[in-house]
């Protein structure tokens, strides 16, 4: 099976610690983001994703990417999600919109209050946290 090939966001509040969203019928939180569109660039797909998912404009002269991730997929069992993954900020109040059903916001550091996706938990806010050192 093909690769699930998503861009995510990495948003953090005055607090350092990082946005994570639920879809609804998933129990696990995971970074904002979503598919791109056909012929759509990266940060334009970010942009449409937090403005349908959780009501915010993105600040994309803010955008730092971040790298690539990948790991299994939580809403899709038996595939894998690749990640290409920025830290942006926004504009506005995260609010759970269209297919988001929850919020919350988790140190990167860990321990997690929510169960975390595997691609947050193992590689996106690893990474997040050695940077912050």
């Amino acid at each position: 099976m093909p690769k699930i090939l998503t861009v995510a966001a990495v948003i953090r509040d005055d607090r350092g610690h990082v946005l994570l969203v639920r879809k609804r019928g998933s129990a696990v939180f995971i970074q904002p983001g979503g598919k791109r569109e056909a012929g759509e660039a990266s940060l334009t797909t970010l942009a449409r994703e937090l403005k349908e998912e959780l009501g915010v404009r993105a600040r994309l002269d803010s955008a730092a990417r971040l790298g690539e991730f990948e790991a299994c997929a939580v809403n899709e069992p038996g595939r894998r999600v690749r990640a290409e993954v920025y830290a942006i900020e926004i504009d506005g109040l995260p609010v759970p919109q269209a297919e988001i059903e929850a919020v919350a916001w988790v140190s990167p550091r860990g321990p997690f209050a929510v169960p975390v996706a595997p691609l947050s938990a193992e590689h996106i806010l690893p990474h997040v946290a050695a940077r912050d050192r």
